[in-house]
């Protein structure tokens, strides 16, 4: 880029968060000072970084003189060109944010909770300043998928965005998988090898992951979707017979992040829920703590995005990806491409989501129970697309799929099936993505 002569040749950057990302973020603007100094034309000068606490031993890649306590005054001196939020939460960093645009910032973040929650606000106020607001970190670490909704895929109709955008519960699904140890032993399998926290709640419950969903939902389809809009449902209950049945079928058992548009593109759902996809499915040879996003739109087709997805580097990549791009803007003057949400579609619950399901029932091993569990199937206009059945003496095991249905008419066949005489126990239900099962 070349800069005219009346443009700032330094631009000035506060860091909010000297974490894991946050240090990784401090040392590439540091060590890489003259090649972003090319990519942006113009300088990115470090000028101050919020930290909780300016102890004395922290060690940094900067002038010490540079950490503060008061963020708040960071923000808000008016000679900032570039705002890196990445303390997390909802405050204060939705006041720092707001703070930071209002005095004249364009602003980084990798605040998935945030955006989550009150992404409205954040970009009216962004709109308001003519400013940027890039968060390109908040979704799948490195992988770069904020961007290509957001403007690769403008152009096109995004109908379904599915992803596996938590690291830790693939991790521990991927190791129940593949050694057959139980969702306790690999969370503490993850937490001995630092993919999982010791307090993993965020991750495990799917909290993290829906934060997520509601992010890329709003991006497909032009919808405001908020985290309280997005079904959740973790990993904690998966237990190691769920994951040997799923291999019997040629699945394998993800948390997935699914939005979906209706088949008229009058309304849009997201969830997050373990599923059983078939092997041959793209997302299901993404193992350990990766991630991957497959997206499906009427012209492009199918794509998936696939890398790391946390971690200090990768998602300092991202970070430092949208520090150039709005540094950039910056000079010419301009801002990227306004957050747009116009479609206005109507944001579905859980129970109207079109899915499939499989159950696993211990029953009493007589004749006529196959008929009476097809007959509750059939109360609910639910279809049957395949059964097993397993004798082991007086009892037996029956696992039943579906075909597709609403949530609803699939839990109320699942209740009405606990109620059953011969129905000892419904001991499985999980829902089923992919075709050919």
């Amino acid at each position: 880029m070349t800069s005219h002569p009346d443009q700032p040749r330094t631009l000035r950057v506060a860091l909010l968060g000297h974490g894991a990302v946050g240090s990784e973020v401090a040392r590439l603007l540091t060590r890489d000072a003259d090649e972003l100094a090319q990519r942006v034309g113009a300088r990115l000068e470090l000028v101050g970084v919020a930290v909780n606490s300016a102890r004395s031993d922290r060690e940094t890649v900067f002038d010490p003189a540079l950490l503060t306590t008061d963020a708040m005054s960071l923000v808000t001196r008016g000679d900032v060109d570039v705002v890196i939020e990445l303390i997390g939460g909802i405050e204060p960093a939705r006041s720092l944010v707001l703070a930071a645009l209002e005095h004249g910032a364009s602003v980084v973040t990798g605040n998935k909770a945030l955006l989550a929650e009150d992404s409205t606000t954040l970009f009216a106020t962004a709109d308001a300043a003519g400013r940027d607001l890039s968060y390109e970190a908040a979704v799948a670490g490195a992988i770069p998928i904020v961007r290509p909704l957001r403007e690769s895929l403008t152009g096109d109709h995004v109908r379904r965005v599915l992803g596996i955008v938590n690291g830790t519960t693939n991790f521990i699904l991927d190791a129940m998988t593949s050694t057959g140890q139980s969702f306790d032993e690999a969370l503490a399998e993850a937490q001995r090898l630092g993919f999982a926290e010791a307090d993993p709640t965020a991750d495990v419950e799917g909290f993290d992951a829906a934060a997520k969903a509601a992010i890329l939902a709003s991006l497909a389809f032009h919808t405001r979707v908020t985290i309280d809009d997005v079904h959740r449902e973790g990993i904690s209950s998966v237990t190691a017979a769920e994951i040997a049945s799923a291999d019997d079928m040629g699945c394998v058992v993800k948390l997935l992040a699914i939005c979906d548009q209706s088949s008229d593109g009058q309304a849009v759902s997201a969830r997050v829920h373990p599923v059983m996809i078939p092997k041959d499915h793209p997302l299901a040879s993404v193992r350990g703590a990766y991630n991957a996003v497959f997206v499906e739109s009427e012209s492009a087709g199918q794509l998936m995005f696939y890398g790391p997805g946390a971690g200090g580097s990768p998602t300092a990549s991202a970070v430092l990806g949208d520090v150039v791009a709005v540094a950039r803007n910056r000079l010419l003057g301009v801002t990227g491409p306004p957050e747009r949400t116009h479609a206005r579609r109507r944001v579905l619950g859980i129970g109207d989501a079109l899915t499939r399901y499989h159950i696993a029932l211990d029953v009493d091993d007589k004749a006529g129970v196959l008929a009476s569990v097809a007959l509750a199937f059939a109360e609910n206009e639910v279809s049957i697309s395949a059964v097993q059945q397993e004798g082991h003496g007086d009892d037996a095991q029956l696992v039943v799929i579906t075909h597709t249905a609403t949530d609803a008419a699939l839990s109320r066949t699942v209740r009405l099936l606990r109620d059953l005489p011969m129905v000892r126990d419904v001991s499985s239900v999980m829902r089923v993505e992919g075709e050919g099962l």
